[in-house]
Formats: C-alpha cells, sequence, structure tokens
C-alpha cells in the first residue's frame, strides 16, 4: 500500500474480506475499510455480529442493518454508507484503493449465492476530493503469497477431499449414474467436513463428473453411466472456511482399457516432470510451455483447452496463472494447482490435477489421494 501510495482499500469481495479480516460473511453485503496504518473497520451486516466479533482479527466492528423501516434502500447502500463515514472519520479520504478491475461476483459463506456490485456502489467513493484507484492488482499479489493459516484451512480442504474421494471408490460400481457419484461426493464432504477435527465451521464440495466417452472439458455433470473398463473423472473443487482446494482424480472399476493405459503413462510422466519444475524462481510461462511440449510430445498437440496451473487460495482460481505470457516467477509460499489433461475428439480421456505449496526446496504437493488410479 505504501509502494502504491495508498491511504486505504475498501474492499467488498467475501474472498478479499476474509483475507483482510479473517471475518467470511454470509450474504456478501459487508465490507472492510483496510488502512495502511492501524487496525481495519470491518462493516458487518447486524444479524453477522455474533460471528464477525468472534472470527475478525479487528476489534473495530461497526454494523449494519439489513433491514431497516426507516430506511427503504438496500443493505449494501447501509454498508456504503458506514464506508463513506469511516474514510471521512480518520482522514482515509486521500487515495483509496477499490476492487475496480476484479470480478464483481465472489462466493460468500452461503457459498452459491454471489451478491454482484453495480456501478454506483463504486463511483459513490469519488464524490469527494481524493482520489479512487483499482487496488484489485495489489490485493492479488499479496495473496499469491499464502501465510501459515491459510495453508492450514487449504490442507483442511484436503482431508476433506481426500476423504471424500476414498468414499467415492468404496462405493462407486459400474451403471451408476455421474449425477450420483457427485452427490455421493458432495455431500459426504459437506457432512464430514462441518465440525470437522473441531476446526472447520463450514466446508462444502463442488463436482463435475464425467465417466467413458462422456469426458468432455467445459461440459455438465449429466445422466451417463459409469463405465465398467473406462475412467470416471471427478473434477472437484472442496472449500473449508473460505479457502480452497482445486483437484481432479480418477477412478475405473474393473481393470482399465489398454488406450487409458496408454494415455495414463504419458500423462504421469507429462505431470511429474511439471512438478519436478515447479520451484521458487521458476518462471510460470515456462511451466505452460513444458506441459503442452510434453502433450504434444505424446501425440496431443494444442491440448488442453484449459489452463494447466494456476493459484488457489480463497478462490479455486486466482492468481498466478501460468500461461505462456505470464509474467513473473513462481515464489515460496504460492500454492498451484497443476492439471495436465489430453481428450479424444469422439469423448474420452484424462486429467490429473493436484495443489502444491511452492518451497525453496521445491514444490509440496498438499494432497494425499493418488494420481494413478491403477493403483489400489
Amino acid at each position: 500500500m505504501a509502494d502504491e501510495d495508498l491511504d486505504a482499500i475498501v474492499a467488498r469481495t467475501p474472498d478479499n474480506i476474509l483475507y483482510l479480516t479473517n471475518y467470511w460473511c454470509m450474504k456478501g453485503y459487508d465490507a472492510v475499510v483496510f488502512p495502511r496504518e492501524g487496525d481495519p473497520t470491518l462493516i458487518a451486516l447486524e444479524p453477522q455480529m455474533a460471528d464477525a466479533e468472534r472470527t475478525s482479527w479487528t476489534p473495530d466492528i461497526r454494523s449494519f442493518a439489513g433491514y431497516d423501516p426507516r430506511d427503504p434502500r438496500p443493505p449494501t447502500d447501509r454498508a456504503l454508507d458506514k464506508c463513506l463515514a469511516v474514510l471521512d472519520e480518520r482522514g482515509l479520504g486521500r487515495r483509496v484503493g477499490l476492487e475496480l478491475s476484479q470480478g464483481v461476483q465472489a462466493i460468500d459463506r452461503m457459498v452459491g449465492e454471489p451478491t454482484v456490485f453495480s456501478q454506483p456502489w463504486f463511483d459513490a467513493f469519488k464524490g469527494g476530493s481524493g482520489e479512487v484507484v483499482d487496488a484489485s492488482g495489489l490485493l492479488a499479489r499479496a495473496r499469491m503469497i499464502k501465510t501459515d493459516q491459510e495453508i492450514e484451512r487449504m490442507r483442511l480442504a484436503q482431508e476433506l477431499a481426500t476423504l471424500g474421494l476414498e468414499h467415492v471408490r468404496e462405493h462407486l460400481v459400474p451403471g451408476m449414474r455421474c449425477s450420483e457419484v457427485g452427490a455421493m461426493f458432495e455431500g459426504f464432504v459437506h457432512s464430514t467436513g462441518i465440525g470437522y477435527k473441531g476446526k472447520v465451521e463450514m466446508a462444502r464440495a463442488f463436482t463435475l463428473v464425467w465417466s467413458g466417452p462422456g469426458i468432455r472439458t467445459f461440459t455438465a455433470t449429466g445422466d451417463r453411466p459409469v463405465y465398467e473398463h473406462e475412467p470416471t473423472l471427478l473434477e472437484i473443487w472442496v472449500c473449508a472456511d473460505g479457502y480452497w482446494t482445486d483437484l481432479t482424480k480418477n477412478f475405473c472399476p474393473g481393470e482399465l482399457d489398454a488406450r487409458y493405459d496408454r494415455l495414463l503413462d504419458m500423462l504421469l510422466g507429462v505431470y511429474h516432470e511439471a512438478v519436478s519444475f515447479a520451484a521458487d524462481g521458476a518462471p510460470l510461462s515456462e511451466l505452460d510451455l513444458m506441459i503442452r511440449a510434453g502433450l504434444a510430445k505424446g501425440g496431443y498437440p494444442g491440448q488442453p483447452s484449459h489452463p494447466v496451473a494456476h493459484g488457489v487460495g480463497a478462490r479455486a482460481h486466482e492468481p498466478p496463472f501460468a500461461h505462456q505470457a505470464a509474467e513473473g516467477n513462481m515464489q515460496t509460499g504460492m500454492v498451484l494447482a497443476i492439471e495436465p489433461g489430453a481428450y479424444w475428439q469422439e469423448g474420452g480421456g484424462l486429467r490429473l490435477e493436484d495443489n502444491y505449496l511452492i518451497t525453496d526446496e521445491g514444490a509440496e504437493r498438499l494432497g494425499t489421494f493418488r494420481d494413478d488410479f491403477r493403483v489400489s
């Protein structure tokens, strides 16, 4: 903030509020005024004050009403009034950073009902004599490097993902519908995760499930059956108290078809080479080039259509992104999802994905569930 000459940041996306205050809001109406010096001021929805007081790092918490019979406006306007008042009260209005270029939707604690903020909310900060600038990049750069507390939450999300995957492996049978598999995984994580180890308050899982010829990127889970000698692929996201893991794992009930044996051997080679490359100081662009070159050598030029590496944290997909135009290097403290995949035009294919903490010594895998699903 000093480098960018900011007096304060006003953040309203739930993931940035969580990052800056440790408070994960329920509805997405809340905000935080985060000054360069001193405690932040959390603006919290009145029914959630107990949660805010229990979890937030700051003692300065100010509530606003979800409904006020004297004020016909929506609650976001009352939160905005509080933000402007705090900036004025604390003399922080000279140069203020807002999330002007960050996506206007983010996941709140309800995990499925994101709140959208429209342009007038941002324009309200331009009424004074100060300057409003975009702080999205600053927040993204700060969030790339994870703290010990963030890593702990991500490890808990990984543990829950592993338990859910073991549950699926135990109960998966040919003929089961892909939608049943997704529901089985999601329900298990939700029921097991809430209260897990006395540390997790809210845990949710989301899946895309495809099997055999139904394996196609960017398609929804359907009612296709699980095939006996072909993979069933689970693209999964698990959230533990606002922090995520992003994984892709595969299962096969029965002996794997020889075509998939060959594809899996090729993918494992590309995957392990990429993981070995991931370390402090390694160029992000080179990771993408390496993975795609390996896939081309294996007979899959131009694949995959999805990203092959990206950051994970308070969102399942967040900076840094390892594309070929990416600037900068991996740094100790980043967490990257590495996910090479190769697919057949007629349907079918495989993806491998896990999350890795970049350290001075290399890449530490946060998950424990196997990638070679031929091994029991």
